[in-house]
């Protein structure tokens, strides 16, 4: 990697910001609060923080929250659909499930309401074959209606057109010539799988974040361009790799989740330099917490994410789970006397009270600062007292408790509910968290990690160099990557091998085509393939990694049960198997990040003793008298025992007594956690 590189990364407390300069070996640091709705705003005033000329940028890569809180939150674009006569309620029924598993409460807000979603005339099988012709004047009659309505967007879905999408082809042409804008989605193009539910909800959440996505980042590319930025402007997607500014919005949907998909593409080539390749990413930010699973250097992407419920997005996704708890999730006692924390999080404005910005209500970073876990001097600003007397005032009182014990209540509260999320993970994917080391970041993750760790048995810790800008290092790393979903939903023993071949082949060119076109140097450019797979008269998918384009039958269907073995550790030799979804994906590597960059060598110190910048009292069960230890003066190679606190511009690390560190050639401490 050459030239000065910078990673920008917009979560929904703070932006961060990293600039490396590859040539000259150094590096620059920005964390500024997230200005909303427009987070443009905090993207300049992380570059003007950090001191930085954008005309001397060589590229800046991207992550943004746009669409996920634009998904999450409903403040979507105005959006028609116009789909096959009788199935305009298909992504209002979805799949028979409710929103909460026990009782009849809970709500469904579709994406399209039901007054935008138009049923016209025709009908294709499952086969592709047609049962009734294209009303093509009920389309024209479907879009002007939908453009009277005031939408700005518009999908066109029809039955079974991943199978045969002549209708949605020519639907697409009558609308491009009556409507406005670029904005329609064909549901084929983005998405040429079965199951016309996740389709068409994949379809409709595309075109309503499409206007927004593209609307911002022309506006943070102009303001960019004005303060002299010369370069494409890439943004990161959902699967872990980036794609330029004038490309994202036409498949915007991929977008979705691209903030925590970069943290764990940091992790993966993190990892891979400390030799640790099984992780469990614990990213603790102000707002939520996401977790995800590495398994041998591999990032976990999926096409079988649901954001929420029924929200469905089967484009592929790195697999992050998130719970909602963060440094900022506030902590309540309820009606019957119970302590509460999250999901509601105080944000970055007011926020917690230790910010000193006019927040009221309590939250985990203020259990910390209380409980000495966060300097007081940096981290508050002579805001302890007030923080002692409104956890004594919410939490304290009700529950009987004196402001410490109340403080360490919510953390422990706190610690459980990010504790269930990495069991949901690592459990559902059939992994044993004993086997993993925990990598862990965000501005929140390492004051939590090693209390994490000893919860849930696992070993070690890794914390990276930069654990609060991770974030932005993803995008720093990562590469271009362009992934394609083919169905045949044919049993393998009568699949046309040649069909698979010619489908592998098309996907393969595709994507090399898509990065080529890109204005980023790859050295390397590398295909995955994959099929997603079951036995005949299953439900849920296996997905078995492919050798490459010359696969056959009989090697297809050796993959596949030993995948099926591995996962459920059944045999069944009986049943056939049946070939769902053919995957591609196609990955501009770029080069390689030097990672001990991170840390400054000119600024280590030559003892522990000499980086060691004072010791103040923090709450272990009671109060210890602790180091305090600044990171970028830790001595290479630097080992302590815990107690300890390590601070750092971007967070706080707590060590606990017992506990071992070791800090490798990268600047990561790997924390061996006491039993």
């Amino acid at each position: 990697m050459t030239g000065r590189v910078a990673g920008v990364d917009v979560g929904g407390t703070f932006t961060d910001l990293l600039v490396v300069d590859s040539a000259g070996g150094a590096v620059r640091l920005a964390k500024v609060p997230t200005t909303l709705p427009n987070q443009a705003g905090g993207v300049l005033a992380a570059f003007e923080a950090a001191g930085e000329d954008l005309a001397g940028i060589d590229l800046i890569v991207h992550g943004t929250t746009t669409t996920t809180n634009a998904v999450l939150e409903r403040k979507l674009a105005r959006c028609g659909l116009i789909t096959t006569e009788g199935f305009r309620d298909v992504l209002e029924l979805g799949r028979r499930t409710r929103p909460q598993p026990y009782g009849m409460t809970g709500s469904f807000t579709p994406v399209i309401p039901r007054d935008l979603r138009l049923e016209v005339p025709e009908r294709m099988d499952a086969g592709g074959r047609v049962l009734t012709p294209l009303d093509e004047g009920a389309v024209r009659a479907a879009v002007a209606r939908l453009l009277e309505a005031g939408c700005e967007a518009l999908v066109i879905h029809f039955l079974h057109a991943y199978a045969n999408p002549a209708h949605e082809l020519a639907a697409l042409e009558i609308a491009r010539e009556l409507w406005p804008n670029g904005h329609i989605t064909a549901g084929h193009q983005l998405l040429s799988e079965s199951r016309e539910f996740e389709r068409g909800v994949t379809a409709a959440v595309n075109a309503s974040v499409q206007p927004l996505l593209e609307r911002y980042v022309a506006r943070l590319a102009g303001q960019l361009a004005e303060r002299g930025y010369a370069q494409d402007l890439l943004v990161m997607n959902g699967n872990g790799g980036m794609v330029s500014a004038d490309r994202v919005a036409r498949e915007a949907v991929k977008s979705v989740m691209s903030g925590p998909a970069s943290g764990v593409m940091a992790a993966v080539e993190t990892g891979r330099r400390a030799g640790l390749g099984n992780l469990i990413t614990y990213d603790m930010g102000g707002t939520s917490t996401d977790v995800a699973l590495i398994r041998e250097g591999r990032a976990p992407v999926s096409n079988e994410i649901e954001v929420e419920y029924a929200m469905p997005i089967h484009v592929p996704m790195v697999d992050v789970r998130t719970v909602g708890a963060g440094g900022g999730s506030i902590a309540w006692v309820d009606a019957g006397g119970m302590l509460r924390v999250g999901p509601e999080s105080a944000g970055s404005d007011p926020g917690p009270i230790c910010y000193g910005r006019g927040g009221t209500r309590v939250t985990i970073s203020d259990a910390n600062l209380l409980l000495g876990r966060l300097p007081p001097e940096r981290f508050g600003g002579g805001m302890l007292e007030q923080v002692r007397q409104a956890m004594a005032e919410q939490i304290g009182g009700p529950l009987g408790l004196a402001p410490e014990a109340a403080a360490e209540a919510v953390l422990r509260l706190g610690n459980t509910h990010m504790a269930g999320a990495i069991r949901m993970v690592s459990i559902s994917m059939g992994a044993d968290p004993r086997d993993y080391a925990l990598f862990a970041f965000g501005g929140a993750g390492p004051l939590h990690a090693r209390d994490l760790a000893a919860e849930l048995a696992i070993p070690r810790v890794l914390l990276p160099a930069r654990p609060g800008i991770t974030n932005a290092l993803g995008c720093v790393v990562a590469d271009l990557r362009h992934d394609f979903v083919r169905t045949l939903n044919r049993p393998l023993d009568s699949v046309d091998m040649a069909l698979v071949a010619g489908v592998m082949a098309e996907q393969e060119a595709e994507g090399r085509r898509l990065i080529g076109r890109e204005k980023v140097a790859v050295p390397e450019v590398t295909v995955e393939f994959s099929a997603d797979m079951q036995f005949v008269g299953q439900t849920h998918l296996l997905r078995v990694a492919l050798p490459g384009r010359g696969v056959t039958r009989d090697e297809m269907q050796a993959l596949f049960e030993a995948a099926y073995h591995a996962r459920f550790h059944v045999s069944l030799p009986t049943i056939r198997a049946n070939l769902v979804n053919l995957n591609c994906s196609v990955i501009g590597r770029r080069a390689p990040l030097d990672l001990g960059l991170l840390i400054e060598a000119a600024g280590r110190r030559d003892s522990l003793e000499a980086a060691r910048s004072g010791r103040r009292r923090v709450w272990f069960g009671g109060w210890v008298e602790t180091p305090v230890y600044w990171r970028d003066h830790l001595p290479a190679g630097a080992g302590l025992t815990g107690p300890a606190v390590i601070e750092q511009m971007d967070c706080t690390t707590v060590i606990a007594p017992g506990d071992r560190v070791a800090q490798d050639p990268d600047g990561n401490l790997i924390v061996e956690v006491a039993r």
